[in-house]
């Protein structure tokens, strides 16, 4: 959500990435609903987070690429039509069929606007300031599953799970006319190829950060498509409204924080770390919650500050080692997608085959383990092929002397 003494047009970015947070995390709690309405089972309908998911990891590589020469607000005003409209398709789909293909679509534009509207935030906000615009953008994803998840739920409620796709309907239409109105002009960069944009993979440093990022979204993302089921399975059987609410403010407060600390601290690849530990426990203890009522909030709160809190160091991390840092951010978006979307579809297959919902957090849990493992690893992992500077081949890389040249020196991704 904003904050005050963002940069201008940052707070902006910020209501257009709680449109998008919402539309990613409102499924949740209306997956009973779509399956009663269209007549599939609740792992399909939980199909509906991973097709969206999916389809926005893939389309944030390739779509920056291709859109790369326009404008910052041309690209961004694009992504929120076509997110607007998907979900306007979505709200009217009158078969299972129909409300995939939407979502699908309305993960392209999504996949498209976050990591756009996060590399104007950095841009408008300026390097001492960076963590915090992050932040912004960063809360504004979290607000929407704080005011967003519940406020759908209880639309459903009373009206179905079509008005809550609505809602988001008119958030985006709000979002893209006061982008298009009012956003300030974000000076352009370098236009990296795709190959450009994907030869961050090649370093390994990079590459690590990436897939630290990509298992983090396996863990926290995909395993709360399944928050309900999981909460029954803990005996937690009533209203699941307050529950969201808590693991929604935990978001809101552990994203922002993060920015701050991030900052201040000086080393990101650090707070990942802490991030991904306080993850993994928070997930382990879950299930054992049950006995005592209330308990199962504080893992709750932890669970969704730590999630959302993780990407912005994440983020800051690429940023600060590449110069072509919005490539990177595209790529370390696309994970965190990616990774929801495989948790998602996962965790659906789990609970088809059989397994308990109760069993779905401890393995989350193992996969933050591994993740924490990895980005130790990163730490001391060369961001780049080599410390000579960009390639002279690369139509992308600064002319010698400029400031990204200095930056892409750099042979490590500093912790």
């Amino acid at each position: 959500m904003p904050v005050t003494g963002a940069p201008r047009g940052v707070p902006l970015l910020g209501f257009g990435a709680f449109a998008m947070g919402m539309d990613a995390y409102v499924m949740t709690g209306l997956l009973a609903g779509i399956g009663r309405d269209l007549g599939v089972s609740l792992p399909r309908a939980g199909q509906c987070v991973t097709v969206f998911t999916l389809c926005y990891a893939v389309s944030a590589p390739l779509l920056s690429a291709a859109l790369a020469r326009l404008s910052t607000r041309t690209v961004l005003v694009t992504a929120l039509l076509v997110f607007t409209a998907a979900n306007a398709a979505a709200a009217l789909a009158g078969s299972y069929p129909v409300l995939l293909v939407s979502r699908a679509v309305a993960g392209v534009g999504a996949g498209l606007y976050s990591p756009t509207a996060a590399t104007a935030a950095a841009a408008l906000a300026g390097e001492d300031k960076r963590g915090r615009a992050l932040a912004v953008v960063l809360g504004g994803m979290s607000g929407g599953t704080v005011l967003g998840v519940p406020l759908g739920l209880l639309l459903a409620t009373d009206h179905g799970w079509r008005a809550s796709m609505w809602l988001v309907t008119a958030l985006g239409a709000v979002a893209c006319a006061g982008v298009a109105a009012r956003l300030p002009r974000v000076r352009p960069g370098a236009a990296p190829t795709l190959r450009a944009r994907l030869s961050g993979l090649a370093r390994p440093g990079i590459a690590a950060v990436v897939v630290v990022t990509f298992l983090q979204g396996v863990a926290s993302l995909g395993s709360y498509t399944y928050l309900q089921p999981i909460l029954a399975a803990g005996g937690h059987t009533g209203n699941p409204t307050p529950y969201l609410w808590v693991w929604g403010i935990g978001g809101v407060c552990g994203s922002l924080l993060s920015g701050v600390v991030a900052d201040r601290l000086g080393r990101p690849a650090v707070l990942s770390g802490v991030l991904l530990g306080l993850l993994g426990l928070a997930l382990a203890v879950l299930p054992g919650c049950g006995a005592l009522p209330g308990l199962v909030l504080l893992p709750l709160a932890v669970w969704g500050a730590t999630g959302w809190g993780f990407v912005v160091p994440q983020q800051h991390r690429l940023i600060r080692a590449d110069a072509q840092g919005g490539a990177a951010v595209a790529l370390n978006s696309s994970a965190t997608y990616l990774g929801s979307s495989v948790g998602a579809a996962l965790g659906g297959a789990a609970l088809a085959a059989g397994l308990g919902a109760g069993r779905l957090p401890l393995l989350a849990a193992l996969v933050a383990l591994a993740g924490l493992l990895l980005n130790l690893v990163s730490m001391r992992l060369p961001a780049s092929p080599a410390a000579a500077g960009p390639n002279p081949a690369d139509p992308a890389a600064p002319p010698k002397g400029t400031h990204c040249e200095t930056r892409r020196e750099s042979p490590e991704l500093r912790p």
